[in-house]
C-alpha cells in the first residue's frame, strides 16, 4: 500500500435515523454515503493527494477532457456485512486487475491493485455504518471510477487524471424480485467489435447500449441481447450482464470473452459450476442454437449475471417477428449456483475459493 490517505470527516453527515430509514429500503444507486475517496495523477507527480472527504459535487472546467472524449473507466463491486458484524468485499483484486486492463485500453494511468483496494477499504471503513445489516441480500455497492480531468480540447491522453470511489447502499437490482427476465434481441445495434472497447469497463460501452435498451423496453422487455458485430449471429452479452445456458445433460455454455466484458461474477460462476461437477464451455454461441435449444428442450435453463443483479433467470426471448418461450420459473441449477455464491458473499458458507477480503473486524 503506497497511498498516504488523509481523512477529513464530513461536517454534515446524515443522522443515524436517516441512515436507518434509507437502509430499510435503499433501492439501487439512489442514495450515497457521507464520504468519497479521491486521488489525482499527473506525469510529474504520479498518484498524489489521496483523501477521503465529504461526498459532494465536483467542480469541472467546461473543457475537461472526459466531457468531450469520454476517457474514463469504472468498476462495480460490493461490500457485505457478515453475521458477526464484520465487513467483507468480494474479489476486490479481480476488480483492480480489470481496471488495469480497462485503463490500458483507454490510455489512462494504471492504479496498482494494492492501491485500488486500499482506496476502497478506506472509504468503506469510514462509511461502515452504511453497510446494511446481515440477514438480507442488501449490500453496499461500491463504484470506483477514473476520469480524464485535464482542461483541454486536443485529442490526446489527458495529463491530469482523477480516481474516485463512491458508495451506495443497495437492495434488489430488479424491483420485481427474482423472476425470469424477458429479453429483446436487437438486430440493428451492436455493442463492440474486434479491437474495440467491449472488454473494457468504460461508460461508452454502456452509452452505446441505451438506445437498444430503450427499444427493448418499448417491446415490453426487461433487457436487450447483443449479437457479434462481424457476423451478427453470435450471442455476446446483455446491456449490463453476462449470459449462461444450461443444457439437459448438465453442461453449461457461456459466450467467450474478447469483445465482451470479463465479468467478475461470470468467472466466479464458472468456478462454482466446476466445483459442483458441471462442465463449462466458453465458446461462440449462436442465436439459432439458443432458439433451437429452447424449442427442443435441449437447453433447460438460461440465466444472466453481474455484480448488481448477481444471478437472474431468463425466460422469454423476443425479436422482430417472433419469440421463444423459456421457463417461467427459476431453474434448479440457477438457484443452486446463485445460493452458493451469495452464501459465500454473506459469510454463510465456507469460502473455498478465497474470494472474500476483510475490510473491518467484528
Amino acid at each position: 500500500m503506497t497511498l498516504d490517505i488523509s481523512i477529513v470527516p464530513s461536517a454534515n453527515p446524515r443522522s443515524a435515523a436517516e441512515v436507518t430509514q434509507i437502509l430499510s429500503d435503499p433501492g439501487f444507486g439512489t442514495y450515497f454515503t457521507d464520504h468519497m475517496f479521491t486521488v489525482e495523477w499527473t506525469p510529474e507527480k504520479g498518484w498524489h493527494d489521496a483523501r477521503v472527504t465529504a461526498y459532494g459535487p465536483l467542480t469541472l472546467d467546461p473543457a475537461t477532457a472526459v466531457l468531450h472524449y469520454a476517457q474514463e473507466t469504472f468498476e462495480g463491486m460490493k461490500a457485505y456485512r457478515h453475521a458477526d458484524g464484520s465487513i467483507w468485499s468480494f474479489r476486490p483484486y479481480a476488480n483492480a486487475e480489470r481496471m488495469k486492463r480497462s485503463s490500458h485500453r483507454l490510455a489512462l494511468p494504471v492504479l496498482e491493485p494494492e492501491d485500488f483496494v486500499q482506496a476502497v477499504d478506506a472509504l468503506v471503513e469510514v462509511d461502515q455504518r452504511w453497510v446494511p445489516e446481515a440477514g438480507s441480500e442488501k449490500s453496499l455497492y461500491i463504484r470506483p471510477f477514473m476520469i480524464a480531468t485535464e482542461a483541454f480540447l486536443g485529442v490526446r491522453p489527458s495529463q491530469h487524471v482523477t480516481f474516485m470511489v463512491i458508495a451506495s447502499p443497495a437492495g434488489a437490482y430488479f424491483k420485481g424480485g427474482i423472476k425470469p427476465l424477458t429479453l429483446w434481441l436487437t438486430e440493428e445495434y451492436t455493442r463492440a467489435g474486434r479491437g474495440g472497447m467491449g472488454a473494457a469497463k468504460t461508460g461508452g460501452n454502456y452509452a452505446s447500449s441505451l438506445v437498444a435498451q430503450q427499444e427493448a423496453i418499448g417491446q415490453g422487455c426487461d433487457q436487450v441481447v447483443f449479437l457479434d458485430a462481424q457476423e451478427g449471429k453470435y450471442v455476446e452479452e446483455l446491456g449490463g450482464m453476462n449470459m449462461y445456458f444450461v443444457f439437459a445433460d448438465g453442461h453449461i455454455v457461456t459466450p467467450a470473452t474478447g469483445t465482451i466484458l470479463e465479468g467478475i461474477t461470470r468467472s466466479a460462476i464458472i468456478e462454482i459450476a466446476h466445483q459442483a461437477g458441471h462442465k463449462v464451455e466458453e465458446r461462440k454461441f449462436s442465436i439459432d442454437e439458443w432458439r433451437d435449444g429452447i424449442t427442443s428442450g435441449e437447453i433447460t435453463e438460461v440465466f444472466a449475471c453481474g455484480t448488481a443483479a448477481v444471478i437472474t433467470p431468463v425466460g422469454t426471448l423476443k425479436w422482430d417477428g417472433g419469440e421463444v418461450q423459456g421457463s417461467t420459473e427459476t431453474g434448479q441449477l440457477t438457484t443452486e449456483i446463485r445460493q452458493r455464491l451469495i452464501d459465500i458473499q454473506y459469510g454463510r458458507a465456507t469460502d473455498d475459493f478465497h474470494w472474500m477480503h476483510q475490510v473491518t473486524k467484528a
